[in-house]
């Protein structure tokens, strides 16, 4: 069957005022939200961690890498500054 381009469509636009006041409340009621319990689960910054358990094994860095004594990242021994023999920097802070 041949379809006409051309003609004008509706794609569910509503051009009434009062349907779209009459949909808006409808739909306003069906959501339904307690906000004590949409924040339950919520940790906030600063809460005591004290009796949690760490669940990823913690490794020391390997012969090849290094702790930058600035950002405190581990890199590999490729990314150490040049300029800076005393301290452990890596090229990143050594920049700035």
């Amino acid at each position: 069957m041949a379809k006409d381009f051309d003609a004008p469509r509706n794609d569910g636009v509503i051009d009434n005022l009062e349907e779209l006041k009459a949909r808006n409340t409808s739909t306003s009621s069906a959501i339904d939200v307690d906000e004590f319990e949409a924040v339950e689960g919520l940790e906030l910054p600063g809460a005591d961690l004290s009796s949690e358990q760490l669940a990823i094994p913690v490794l020391p860095p390997l012969d090849d890498e290094f702790v930058c004594t600035a950002c405190f990242l581990v890199y590999h021994r490729s990314q150490f500054a040049s300029g800076s023999s005393t301290l452990r920097i890596c090229r990143d802070c050594d920049h700035t």
